[in-house]
Formats: C-alpha cells, structure tokens, sequence
C-alpha cells in the first residue's frame, strides 16, 4: 500500500509484484507452505527491528501497516493463501497480548493457528472446568482449516458461580486430540483450499487465554477485522491487474474499457486511503474502543464495496473469456466473491448506521 516492508519481503515473491515497491523474494505456493511458513516466521530473530514476528507482526504493535501489506500482497497473489495466513497472525497477536510467550507449552514452536469464534446455526461450545483442568464439548461452526492446523483459540461459553449470566471465554486447544472431530463436508468452489465447517469438541482439554470476557473486550478487538479486509483488498487488486492488462491490449479509443479501469481506480484508492488512514489511527492510540469498532466498520464497508466493484467493473469490461480460460482469474474471482461474504452486506452496514447514530458522530 505504501513502501516497502522487511514484513513482506520475507514473505513473498518476485514474481508476484508488491502493490507498491518493493522486490519481494520467496512465497508459499500452497496453503501448507503458508501455514508452515507463518510458524517459522515467528522463530525469525532478528525480524523486524530485530524483534520476533510474535512481538512485532501483531495489529496495534507500530507494524500494523507492514501487517497489512504483507496479507494484501499474499492475497493479490492467491487468496487461499492469506486466507490461511492472516488467522494465523490473529491468533499470535491475541496470544502475545494474552501474555503466552511463543516457545511455550501453550504455543509450541513451529504450530499452526486459526480462530475459532463464530457463533450460530444451533451450534455451541461449554467450557466446564474439572479436577484436570478445562474442558471443552459442543460444535463450533465456521472452523477453517480444522483438519490442518496443529491449533486453535476457540471461545466457549462460561457459566460463572452463583447462577449469574453465562459468558464466553478464550481457549487454546491442540487439535490433534481424540476429541475433536472435524466435519469433512465443503462443496464450495471459492477457495476450496481452505475448508471451513463444524468441528465437534467432545472432553477436549483446553487451557483459558484471559479472563471470561476479555477476548471481545480486549484493546483492539477489531481491528483483527481490518486485517481481513486487507486480504479483501489484496484480491481486488489481483482482479483489477488481470483487467489491467487485457485494457493495455485493447485500441487507443475503447472508452468503455477506459470507463471501467477509471471505476477501478477510484475504488483501489479509496480502500487502499482508508487501509492506510486505519494503520496510521491504530499506531497513533487513536482508535481504542468504541473509536475502534467505528473505525473497523467503516473501512471493511469501504473495503467490500470496493471488492464488488471491482469484480463488477472486471465482468463488464471483460465477459465470460477470462472465466473460462484463465484458470488463475476464475480462482481469483470465485475466491474473492466467497472471502468478500465475511462482510454481511447490508446487515453491517445497519450495524455501522447504528453505530454512527449511537456514538454521536457529526458529519
């Protein structure tokens, strides 16, 4: 999005090309290599500054902007990959404000991470605490890669003592334990790569990362939102550069053409503004708590409008062609248009409407 990045040219390759700047050296070519690639970072010492990426490569850590661009520019490339990637750094950057240091028995070095928060469809998770600890029983939903990943931070629901209100709680979990059963059904054709579906916990040992609460009351809870949207705004650019290149092809007065590349442009520009404002506002202290929230709602609506209209732009301009005979761009585009449904459309938009009426904001 801006300059070059020590964060990002670790990471990616030459071949690629940075959004701006930047020769960038070896990337994963599969979603394996991605999750092996995002442990082995935070063993890099020096990294950034010489700091680990677990110290360093966390949203809100003064490298939030360097975060940013290295999942863009993984995800311009391929969409599966940052899909697999950027949970990963989510998890660290909540391990690392939970105070579990990398190397420990709670993140053992060289594993592999995802998130586990999703709430709805009838499914839920308890959490009950035994003579041996906690344990964990009852179904999450939306679990990428479960079957994958070494391990997960996944919030169950705490009934506190004295009858009081349930509430939920952050868990890390291996998932290699006898308990976990992953459901194997995904028929999607946008990122097949990256399956995400129940996973049922049955007496699974978990250990508590927090106190009850604090995942979502947690300094920057979402911002973690953000760096979605970021990969969001890598697979537009992706989209936009395949139009990009077929419009360069095309006769010096093909105004159409030019019309959709202009509407491209625009609409890069405003995400990449508002990805840029965000990192600034995050690094500075200006965006904590409800600042936060506002500020995340905001930019992954910016960011997802630009998404749609990109694609819809690249499907004018362009037609069926590069859909059935580009393999890459149809990957991309089936991708992006299954990533780009994190947002819910107008439901977030009311949320932000709400939002914005609710915290006294003045145009």
């Amino acid at each position: 999005m801006t300059g070059g990045s020590a964060l990002r040219r670790v990471v990616l390759a030459s071949a690629v090309g940075p959004i701006v700047g930047a020769t960038l050296d070896a990337r994963p070519a599969t979603v394996a290599d991605a999750l092996a690639l995002g442990g082995a970072l935070e063993s890099l010492d020096p990294f950034v500054g010489g700091v680990s990426l677990g110290e360093r490569a966390a949203v809100g850590s003064s490298t939030t902007l360097d975060l940013w661009e290295m999942l863009a520019t993984l995800a311009a490339a391929d969409l599966s990959l940052a899909r697999a990637v950027e949970p990963h750094v989510d998890a660290v950057t909540i391990l690392h404000q939970a105070g579990v240091a990398p190397g420990s028995d709670v993140h053992p070095p060289r594993s592999t991470w995802g998130v586990f928060a999703a709430e709805g469809g009838g499914m839920s998770v308890t959490a009950t605490q035994t003579g041996d600890g906690w344990r964990l029983h009852g179904t999450k939903p939306w679990c990428s890669l479960a079957g994958t990943l070494t391990h997960a931070l996944v919030t169950a629901w705490v009934a506190p003592a004295f009858g009081s209100v349930p509430e939920r709680r952050l868990f890390a979990v291996a998932l290699a334990h006898d308990g976990v059963r992953v459901d194997p059904t995904w028929t999607s054709l946008g990122l097949p790569d990256v399956p995400s579906g129940p996973v049922a916990f049955e007496a699974v040992p978990a250990t508590p990362v927090g106190e009850s609460g604090w995942y979502l009351e947690r300094p920057g809870f979402a911002w973690g939102g953000i760096s979605v949207a970021a990969c969001w705004f890598g697979g537009a650019v992706g989209v936009a550069r395949t139009l990009a290149t077929a419009a360069r092809t095309r006769p010096a007065d093909d105004v159409l053409t030019q019309l959709h590349v202009g509407r491209v442009d625009v609409a890069l520009h405003e995400a990449r503004t508002a990805l840029i404002s965000a990192a600034a506002a995050i690094d500075d202290g200006g965006a904590a708590g409800s600042a936060g929230t506002l500020l995340a709602k905001r930019v992954r609506a910016t960011v997802a409008r630009c998404v749609e209209d990109v694609l819809r732009a690249a499907a004018h301009a362009l037609g069926p062609a590069p859909l059935v005979q580009d393999p890459a761009h149809a990957k991309r585009v089936a991708d992006l248009e299954l990533y780009v449904r994190q947002h819910h459309a107008e439901r977030d938009d009311a949320s932000l409407g709400r939002a914005v009426l609710g915290g006294g904001v003045e145009w």
